[in-house]
């Protein structure tokens, strides 16, 4: 053998030990090749096991984002089933930020601040409060009061009760419309202080009924006053 069998010979052993060192040896315990004829299973004792990504690693489905109402949705305000629940249902699929008892709270404030407003004559605080229909209205009664020269002294008492007696939706507008009763005193005077209409010593029971209605595409949140009635 020349020398450069003998160097040839070294390099090859030297190579073969460094590829052992890097690779290593095969011990028995490695994985079986993977089974490409079957992409979606591993075979373990005979029996099929989902790989993962299969139904039965998924987690919970999420909830839809459209919930169904529940029954007792409208609890304290309006039956299920009812023409009630249904308005309500369809004001909040186009207002959803409606809160009823949240709106009950604001209609009973406004109730009084346009009671008040309209005995004192304070148009400026009606014609933000009032649908220009409405607003026509009032400001008729009030100025047949000035022209005979009258004024008007409402007081009052309590507000017993307000509730949601109806609620529409319809193109971009929502309607709640709220019966209200009330306690107060009211009496008006003519110029030289005698009394016209009323009791200033008598405490008259109110039953109104007042339609709410606000503009779903408007930017403005506020709810103005489209209809008046009473009940008795």
């Amino acid at each position: 053998m020349d020398i450069y069998t003998i160097i040839f010979l070294a390099l090859a052993v030297f190579i073969f030990l460094r590829l052992r060192s890097v690779l290593g040896q095969r011990t028995g315990s490695e994985r079986p090749p993977y089974d490409r004829a079957a992409p979606n299973v591993l075979q373990r004792d005979n029996n099929v096991v989902p790989m993962p990504g299969s139904v039965i690693d998924q987690p919970p489905p999420l909830p839809s984002k459209e919930v169904t109402p529940p029954s007792d949705r409208w609890k304290g305000i309006a039956e299920p089933g009812t023409a009630l629940a249904q308005g309500l249902d369809a004001t909040v699929a186009q207002d959803s930020s409606f809160d009823p008892r949240h709106f009950i709270s604001g209609a009973r404030s406004a109730y009084e601040m346009i009671v008040l407003a309209f005995a004192n004559g304070d148009r400026r605080a009606l014609r933000d409060l009032l649908s220009s229909e409405v607003y026509e209205s009032f400001d008729a009664a009030i100025k047949d009061r000035e022209k005979h020269e009258q004024k008007t002294e409402t007081r009052f008492v309590s507000i017993d009760k307000a509730e949601i007696v109806g609620a529409e939706a319809r193109d971009r507008s929502v309607q709640i419309t709220v019966k209200f009763v009330s306690q107060m005193i009211s009496v008006t005077r003519d110029k030289a202080g005698t009394i016209v209409d009323g009791n200033p010593d008598k405490v008259a029971d109110i039953t109104d009924v007042w339609t709410f209605a606000r503009d779903t595409a408007s930017r403005d949140p506020n709810w103005k006053l489209v209809g008046t009635g009473s009940a008795h």
